[in-house]
């Protein structure tokens, strides 16, 4: 053997005690990922007449292609208790959906590849592919039929397409069983939200609720703002009041009142009172709004500062806020009563002293919304004036909120 061994070889291989006696086939392999994630732990032995029989990793001193040979033949029966800490791999893995954190998609295992390793006397194996191509395929339709090395020789021409082990997710929607299993969605939450949300959208709702459940909050906030209303919603209801208000207060308040806005307004009253007061505020008000309203598509998260403000105060505001610096791209004056009164891109702060007042750098032209115009008429504004962002003011023209570039594609891509 050339230490690879597929799952489809693996299952129905006969099992030798030490006088070469044969005692059964492999009917399953099970990992214990709280002890090694990768290495088989156990073999779930079948055979005439009696019940199924593990045979630990230590016992083995060799695998091939034509059987298992044992070092130790003091078998234990198998017993279904145990599978509380255990993956089986034909059980739990085999044609079940698993996430390629890598590829940023969900696939549907067809073979699992190991690898043999010598540890001492033994010989051991470890998890090294999920296989999902036409390869794993013609393994699985041949299996039994044909001899393996004869299945080997013949899918030679075939290209493997799998994925690294240490890149795959498991799906599991019992929240105990993943606990139990030591399964992590640290993979997940390094991806990009708007991938892990095409994900999210291709899995069942018992799936969602899970991933959901065990995520971050600020990182399933990012991912909820991605997905489609209707699944957002169906989320939200899959999760206790507690987990919902924890995600909801981590999204901006018009992606949140867009949110709630497609519950019940039974559960949407539930998880606002489940939330701190201030983002339960700011959110309840912008549900007072018209859903068209340029007041639902505002951010309320923005950097204004007093109109006798220098380069120097505005510098030092930006570093205050580090969270919004990715989207930063304006500072806003306002008056002592709040009124907008004009606006100053951040870009020309950079050559400027420290001492200059704001005011010398603002736009000479202010250009803003009010709080209940239309998005038909903001997403022209921002056609019109070549705009990265667009203030929003009140009947007072107090300064309210802040539309974005971002939200206008995310509202012309969900028109």
């Amino acid at each position: 053997m050339d230490g690879i061994l597929y799952l489809t070889e693996l299952v129905g291989l006969p099992v030798f005690d030490l006088r070469d006696r044969r005692l059964g086939v492999v009917k399953d392999a099970a990992i214990v990922p709280l002890i090694d994630p990768n290495r088989v732990d156990r073999y779930l032995l079948g055979g005439a007449g009696y019940a199924w029989l593990n045979v630990r990793h230590d016992q083995i001193r060799e695998i091939s292609l034509d059987g298992i040979r044992l070092s130790d033949e003091r078998l234990t029966p198998y017993h279904a208790q145990a599978d509380e800490f255990v993956l089986r791999v034909v059980r739990d893995l085999l044609d079940q959906q698993i996430i390629d954190a890598e590829g940023r998609k969900v696939v549907r295992v067809t073979d699992v590849t190991f690898r043999a390793a010598r540890r001492g006397a033994n010989e051991i194996l470890n998890v090294e592919d999920i296989d999902i191509g036409l390869r794993s395929i013609f393994r699985r339709l041949f299996q039994g039929a044909l001899p393996r090395r004869w299945v080997r020789r013949l899918q030679r021409p075939i290209p493997p397409h799998s994925i690294d082990w240490a890149n795959c997710s498991i799906v599991e929607s019992d929240p105990m069983r993943r606990l139990r299993l030591n399964l992590s969605n640290k993979l997940l939450e390094q991806m990009h939200p708007a991938d892990l949300a095409d994900i999210v959208e291709d899995l069942g709702p018992d799936d969602r609720e899970a991933i959901f459940t065990d995520l971050a909050s600020d990182v399933a906030a990012e991912t909820l703002s991605e997905v489609e209303p209707e699944i957002q919603a169906a989320i939200l209801e899959s999760l206790d009041t507690e987990k919902a208000a924890d995600i909801v207060e981590e999204m901006s308040p018009a992606e949140a009142a867009d949110a709630l806005d497609e519950l019940e307004s039974e559960t949407a009253g539930e998880i606002l009172e489940e939330m701190e007061d201030a983002p339960a505020a700011e959110v309840e008000e912008l549900l007072e709004l018209r859903e068209d309203s340029a007041g639902r598509l505002m951010n309320t998260e923005y950097v204004a500062l007093p109109e006798s403000a220098t380069v120097g105060d505005a510098l030092k505001a930006a570093m205050e806020n580090e969270d919004l610096l990715e989207s930063l791209n304006t500072i806003f004056l306002t008056a002592e009563d709040g009124r907008l009164t004009s606006t100053v891109p951040l870009a020309r702060l950079l050559l400027q002293d420290s001492a200059t007042p704001l005011a010398k750098l603002a736009n000479e032209t202010l250009i803003h919304a009010h709080i209940a115009d239309r998005r038909k008429r903001v997403a022209e504004m921002f056609d019109k004036y070549n705009l990265l962002c667009l203030p929003v003011v009140d009947a007072e023209e107090r300064l309210t909120g802040v539309i974005t570039a971002d939200d206008v594609i995310s509202l012309l891509r969900n028109e």
